[in-house]
């Protein structure tokens, strides 16, 4: 017998006794599992890699009548803003340190809950921030599920949208703390952001939202209205680092435009002004 053959049969039979083991034969294409490469693709990595990932969101970005915008940084391995409630009052935030091209885009309220714009996220993988009350998103929290899933963030916007200037401080407090309740019960997480509606708040806000667990107050710079933004600054120009404003609304709200159309729009000022968007949580 031919000494390679010799061999190839000893090592079969010490497998079978238990001495040696990596010597099993791949298993047969009828039993329904692939053979083992000689060169394996890490489980976090797709296939097509990195390249191929972003060629198909681009193609999305085409299927909704955009230019893509170019991908986001890599996130700081530091957050440029380390919030802390310093004296019980919580930082007032509108813009994020970087020198970095990106905007932060933040939806208010939850009264619009258009399937075309959970698409639109989902295909484009724009990052963004949901601040939700709960007067407007009860009838159907489900819906606001679906864009959490997706990596968006669900953060605070008071029970009943009041304005809070008006509240004392105990009423103010159970706006907020009501709120962080209830979005931790519906999404599991407790919110760490709280935005004021209309953005009116007092130092009695900053003090409940410290009793409440939040870390911070975000405002805006810029607020996304149906076709044109508006801006706080005099140049009426993005900035890097800007928190930008816009709201689940609908075509009742927008004269006849949806929210998916908006939305649209608010990309397209993005991109035309050299900007990309980032997810706010990765900064705050």
């Amino acid at each position: 017998m031919d000494r390679r053959i010799r061999g190839a049969a000893l090592a079969c039979v010490l497998l079978a006794t238990g001495v040696v083991t990596g010597c099993a034969a791949d298993p047969p294409a009828e039993s329904g599992r692939p053979a083992a490469s000689s060169r394996s693709v890490p489980p976090t990595q797709s296939p097509r890699g990195e390249a191929g990932a972003r060629a198909g969101v681009e193609a999305a970005y085409g299927k909704w009548g955009l230019e893509p915008l170019a991908a986001p940084p890599a996130p700081p391995h530091v957050k440029p803003v380390a919030p802390s409630a310093a004296g019980g009052r919580v930082p007032v935030i509108s813009e994020i340190p970087t020198r970095e091209k990106i905007v932060f885009l933040t939806f208010d309220d939850g009264a619009e809950k258009d399937p075309e714009f959970v698409t639109m996220m989902r295909e484009l993988k724009i990052p963004f921030t949901m601040f939700l009350t709960d007067s407007a998103i009860s009838a159907d929290y489900g819906y606001f599920g679906k864009l959490q899933a997706l990596g968006d963030g669900v953060q605070n916007h008071t029970l009943t949208h009041p304005n809070l200037r008006t509240l004392g401080a105990a009423a103010q407090k159970q706006e907020i703390c009501g709120q962080q309740t209830k979005l931790k019960d519906r999404y599991g997480t407790m919110p760490r952001l709280f935005r004021p509606p209309y953005g009116n708040w007092n130092e009695d806000t900053r003090a409940a939202a410290a009793s409440c667990g939040v870390e911070a107050i975000v405002l805006w710079r810029e607020s996304m209205q149906i076709k044109n933004m508006q801006y706080q600054r005099g140049d009426k120009k993005l900035h890097p680092g800007d928190i930008v404003l816009a709201h689940f609304r609908g075509p009742s709200e927008l004269k006849g435009t949806t929210m998916t159309e908006m939305t649209a729009n608010l990309l397209r000022h993005i991109r035309e002004q050299g900007f990309t968007v980032a997810r706010l949580e990765d900064y705050l």
